[in-house]
């Protein structure tokens, strides 16, 4: 099985970029880090406006399809029904998508925005700051980030279920690229490379949390040797996860880390400034929809500053970086959806539980700060792995709350890796719905060496500059992966609809009669 693996151009040529990059970080980190400084630089300052024109128009050609004629075209036959439950659907996307992202920045976004605003002219730490910055964390953690990982899905399942053909990047890109093997296995490799980057950011940033929340509660030390061991024991936990398939280990997995995010999030709720978070969840939600289009194309060419740079243009490449893994596996699990219902699950539902987390954590934080004076975004501006912990110190049962929020970020990572480590092996080994276990071993071995060896190279940073770099050529694929679907959905033959069919048989049934009169 290894020697056919090797033999696999997409493979090979993945692990190798890979293991060079965990071999140059490891063994000189210096050199690593200054030279992934550079690239940030470089792809920031000359590539942003492309990151955010690309997620906009991704965002416009889905929503115009969710409500064109072809949204009712199903994902598999026309008569096929729907792998999983809803509930169960949407706990998959979830865990498999931003979970542990948005467990770290909760309570961490709102209250940076708070402290630092993203506007020069509002004063920090005001009722006006407290607004914007809720506004724009529920426009960070809306449709945009998940639009991204729709479309790469949609195109996906449309070839793997409609058109019986594998789930690769390359092969929903084919009606635009064509079916040349070298230009088939590069796509695909460019996937493999920016999945595990992304991947990567999510399990360091996961770490950096877990670890500040074992100091801020407990005093275990901050230190690069603690990340470490946490990350080969995550590694132990994805790959014995990962190993029972995607019925079993995956799916019960995601199906608890959604009844514990929602358990958790309605203590907050409850326990919190109820009617202050309500408040703030409906008006950020008004000023997210008011300031959508500004938001989405805003960069700062005149005033200059980093702050786009920092927030949105990072966020846009992390989610761009992990969409051939999320699309990957929103794909598999959606077979039987329509278009229209396959959109609207992956843009609202996911999102709009998102934006429920940040009113609920980040909103309980202001509130504690504006009335009471806690102290919490200035904590936050020192130390942005402590947020979460710096909220529970103004809760009751701090411990509790504490313990079991590392328990839920560690099972969203391990839920977001044994997802990515099936996808992979997947995408690696020609598509294959059931990869074998070396590939999974290989591919959840190169994703714990990498997020490693990023926090050991450069922390925080490295681990955005690792998604930065490799989303911006995947970022092309996107936009070409748009073309793809329209090419296909021209050939496709719409579905009857019921309507259309009684009136078709009121017609041909007075045809009928009329017939009859005239004999």
């Amino acid at each position: 099985m290894e020697q056919k693996l090797w033999k696999n151009p997409v493979f090979a040529v993945s692990v190798a970029v890979i293991l060079l990059f965990v071999a140059f970080g490891a063994f000189a980190p210096t050199a690593f880090g200054d030279i992934a400084n550079r690239l940030f630089l470089f792809t920031t300052d000359n590539f942003g406006w492309f990151y955010l024109l690309a997620v906009f128009l991704i965002i416009v050609f889905l929503i115009g399809l969710a409500i064109s004629k072809y949204g009712s075209i199903r994902l598999g036959g026309d008569k096929e029904k729907p792998e999983f439950p809803f509930f169960t659907w949407i706990g998959m996307l979830f865990s498999a998508g931003f979970g542990a992202g948005l467990v770290f920045y909760g309570v961490a976004e709102p209250m940076s925005h708070f402290f630092t605003t993203p506007f020069a002219g509002v004063p920090p730490l005001t009722e006006e700051a407290a607004r914007i910055a809720m506004g724009y964390s529920f426009f960070h953690w809306g449709i945009s980030q998940w639009s991204v990982s729709a479309i790469v899905g949609l195109a996906i399942a449309f070839m793997q279920f409609k058109k019986q053909k594998n789930g690769l990047i390359s092969t929903a890109t084919e009606p635009v690229t064509g079916s040349r093997p070298i230009v088939k296995n590069a796509i695909d490799s460019l996937a493999v490379i920016a999945t595990v980057m992304g991947i990567a950011t999510s399990v360091g940033l996961g770490v950096l949390q877990m670890n500040g929340g074992l100091k801020a509660v407990w005093g275990i030390g901050d230190s690069v040797g603690i990340q470490l061991l946490m990350i080969a024991a995550l590694f132990v936990l994805y790959m014995l996860s990962s190993t029972t398939g995607l019925d079993k280990g995956i799916r019960v997995l995601s199906n608890l880390n959604l009844a514990a995010a929602l358990a958790l999030v309605l203590f907050i709720f409850v326990a919190g400034p109820t009617v202050f978070i309500l408040e703030t969840f409906t008006l950020a939600l008004g000023d997210y929809i008011a300031n959508f289009i500004q938001y989405s194309l805003r960069l700062q060419p005149y005033a200059g500053g980093t702050w786009i740079r920092d927030w949105t243009i990072f966020y846009w490449a992390w989610a761009i970086a992990w969409s051939p893994f999320v699309g990957g596996f929103v794909a598999r699990v959606s077979k039987g959806r329509t278009i229209r219902e396959f959109i609207i699950g992956v843009m609202v539902v996911p999102p709009l539980i998102a934006c429920l987390w940040m009113a609920a954590f980040g909103g309980t934080a202001l509130w504690h700060d504006l009335n009471r004076g806690a102290g919490i975004a200035a904590a936050v501006n020192a130390d942005l792995t402590s947020a979460l912990f710096e909220l529970y110190r103004h809760m009751p049962f701090t411990a509790i709350l504490s313990f079991l929020s590392i328990l839920l970020i560690a099972t969203f990572l391990v839920t977001s890796a044994d997802s990515a480590t099936f996808i992979l092996a997947s995408m690696t080994t020609r598509g294959s719905l059931n990869p074998p276990l070396a590939a999974k071993i290989v591919c959840g071995a190169l994703m714990a060496g990498i997020a490693a060896t990023l926090l050991y190279a450069g922390g925080l940073e490295a681990l955005q500059t690792a998604s930065l770099i490799a989303a911006l050529p995947f970022t092309v694929l996107l936009l070409l992966l748009i073309w793809s679907i329209v090419k296909l959905l021209r050939k496709e033959p719409l579905p009857i609809r019921k309507a259309d069919l009684r009136r078709f048989q009121r017609l041909e049934e007075a045809a009928h009669k009329q017939k009859n009169k005239a004999r």
